[in-house]
């Protein structure tokens, strides 16, 4: 061994972690934003301590040893490249490491995708997921759980989207402006009489001629986008600059976009909903109504090739090659339309895939047909809906103690704001002093109302997504085999994403979240077990008692 190779490893050894012996443990911690990361007069904010009591106390229950802790201060869930998650998968991976602790499953992610894959990286490295606060385990029902409360995570994240959708609606429609204005104007901002600065949008004097002057020619009909887009450029039309891109001549592209735009005739539109804009017109409605005409008679014949709809169109796909089954209408001699399907990547010349054309008629007895196996007895039914509330009812009990801890920081939090008013009338408290501590006061009640309300909220959603989602499985081949073609789209939209049909007529599906769990007979008969022993321990006790034998009808009871 050279000098500098023993150096190197005497490095290694040094910076290497201490070998631990037992059960070991990683801790992830993480809140979204900076300002969480900050309040509460510490580097670390009140959540994160929190959540590392709370991982410490799992850690203690499982009988490990945490030794080592990441944590993601102000770090959004919705993107899974965040720097300490990544340092922890490598680490777990090098490492041998028996459990990660979180303090919920959103802390790691808050859409499905993302969190498949944090999880695959975790169990192929022999890890075991584990959360503080909810009962989530590698046994079927754990993992549907954990699917679940996934869903759940990645519907409250786009909720919050959902919000911010709803306040550029409301602004459109009032006529507001809710993007960059397109070219020929440009954004400002005003003062009001209050001081505030309000966006708003103006012409742009260098540009707004330009533009204008290519819906008028464009109108007359004798030009086309091609030749108008070169005598724009030649005419010196650009782009606006920004802070990061240099202004450019405009492109073809931008030129359809502009003169299909109902902005340019004072319209707004949002959402696929036009509203009247609060701005000046560039071009009189008139003229642009001719421009949309004009741009119609230019229509290509590709844009009008025909289309065939059918309801199992974009569910269907090729068993052999994966490809989506796309519908063909052939003709025999006697002028007879038979209706396929066809592999489409064979159909396309693309692959080398041998899948033959397919009766629609066919295809849709089959499907039909596989119903029959979707469907679940009203026993299993039953038996699921009661071993999965029963797990719920385990995971509300087990967060009562994080509920009543917020309680009472609610409660301590409100006497300190009793107190403080007090102290100002006193005379104690001047009034800048007041508004600070009003305002941080304030704020940290939101954050633990927020946190009381989503732990109710995201319960009673999952349970009666659950409900719902095992109605329909209990009634998925009768609804299906009465339905009309468009509730049978809706149907396998619902329970499936892709439904493939083999060369021997076999019939396999990908179902979407939560049927990819209830649908695993494992789980199925794990709950019948379920069932059956909640039954006997039902009956047990009345027979004790000298009362009557509990009925299967109140199994949802039990447990």
């Amino acid at each position: 061994m050279t000098t500098t190779d023993a150096n190197r490893a005497a490095i290694d050894s040094l910076v290497a972690p201490t070998p631990f012996v037992g059960t070991i443990a990683v801790s992830y911690l993480r809140v979204s934003t900076k300002e969480q990361a900050e309040k509460g007069g510490s580097a670390e904010g009140f959540s994160i301590p929190a959540q590392r009591e709370a991982n410490q106390r799992k850690a203690d229950q499982l009988g490990a040893t945490i030794v080592e802790e990441f944590v993601d201060a102000g770090e959004s869930a919705r993107k899974a490249d965040r720097p300490e998650l990544m340092r922890m998968i490598q680490y777990v991976t090098k490492y041998k490491t028996n459990y990660c602790i979180v303090h919920k499953v959103d802390r790691l992610a808050r859409n499905r995708a993302d969190d498949v894959t944090i999880h695959l990286a975790l169990k192929d490295a022999g890890v075991t997921l584990v959360s503080a606060t909810e009962n989530i385990d590698e046994t079927p029902s754990g993992m549907l759980l954990h699917g679940i409360m996934s869903s759940i995570a990645e519907f409250y994240s786009r909720n919050l989207a959902t919000e911010v959708v709803k306040g550029l609606s409301q602004k459109a429609a009032q006529g507001g402006t809710v993007s960059k204005a397109p070219i020929g104007y440009r954004n400002i901002g005003v003062r009001d009489e209050f001081g505030r600065e309000v966006r708003t949008v103006e012409l742009d004097e260098e540009r707004a001629p330009l533009v204008r002057w290519a819906f008028q020619v464009f109108a007359s009909g004798d030009w086309s986008t091609s030749q108008l887009h070169h005598e724009l450029v030649a005419r010196g039309l650009t782009t606006a600059p920004s802070p990061r891109r240099p202004s450019r001549p405009i492109g073809k592209s931008s030129v359809h976009r502009m003169l299909t735009n109902p902005y340019y005739k004072g319209c707004v539109r949002y959402q696929g909903v036009t509203f009247a804009g609060a701005h000046e017109a560039l071009v009189p409605n008139e003229v642009w109504d001719q421009v949309q005409t004009v741009l119609g008679t230019h229509r290509s014949a590709a844009d009008a090739t025909q289309i065939h709809e059918h309801y199992l169109k974009g569910t269907v796909f090729c068993g052999q090659c994966g490809s989506r089954l796309i519908v063909c209408n052939a003709k025999s001699s006697q002028g007879t339309i038979y209706p396929y399907f066809v592999c489409g990547s064979r159909h396309g010349g693309r692959g080398d895939c041998t899948r033959q054309a397919m009766l629609i008629e066919h295809v849709e007895r089959l499907v039909e047909q596989f119903y029959d196996h979707v469907q679940i007895s009203a026993e299993t039914k039953l038996a699921l809906s009661s071993m999965l509330h029963a797990r719920f009812d385990e995971m509300m009990s087990e967060g009562a103690a994080e509920l009543a801890d917020l309680a009472t920081r609610r409660t301590q939090l409100e006497d300190e704001q009793e107190k403080l008013l007090r102290a100002h009338y006193a005379g104690a408290v001047p009034l800048e002093l007041l508004k600070r501590e009003q305002d941080r006061i304030t704020a940290s009640l939101e954050t633990i109302q927020n946190r009381i309300d989503a732990h109710h909220g995201e319960y009673a959603f999952a349970r009666t997504n659950l409900d719902d989602s095992l109605t329909l499985l209990s009634n998925a081949a009768d609804i299906y085999k009465t339905a009309d073609d468009a509730n049978r789209r809706l149907c396998n939209q619902a329970l499936f994403k892709a439904i493939y049909v083999d060369e021997d007529n076999d019939v396999r599906v990908g179902y979407r979240t939560p049927y990819d769990g209830l649908s695993i007979e494992g789980l199925q008969a794990d709950a019948l077990t379920w069932a059956a022993e909640a039954r006997k321990l039902g009956q047990a006790r009345t027979s004790t008692k000298g009362g009557p034998l509990v009925e299967s009808s109140n199994l949802t009871h039990l447990g």
